[in-house]
């Protein structure tokens, strides 16, 4: 049962703490789009945007290999 609460645990932060920052932050946008916030919200707001980019990546690689 702990494992189960670990491994529950790890999902909701890894999935609800991004959220958090994506409903506070706000849209994935460069222009203007923290500024006024504090050091740990821009940075979690550049970290997420990055994860949003190399997934981005990653998908447009998968797109390329399966099409060749």
């Amino acid at each position: 049962m702990s494992q189960w609460q670990d491994r529950f645990a790890n999902w909701f932060h890894q999935t609800f703490d991004d959220m958090w920052f994506r409903t506070i932050i706000g849209p994935a946008q460069t222009k203007g789009a923290v500024q006024g916030c504090d050091e740990f919200a821009r940075e979690g707001w550049k970290a997420d945007l990055e994860r949003r980019k190399q997934f981005t990546r990653e998908q447009r690689e998968r797109k390329r290999a399966g099409q060749r």
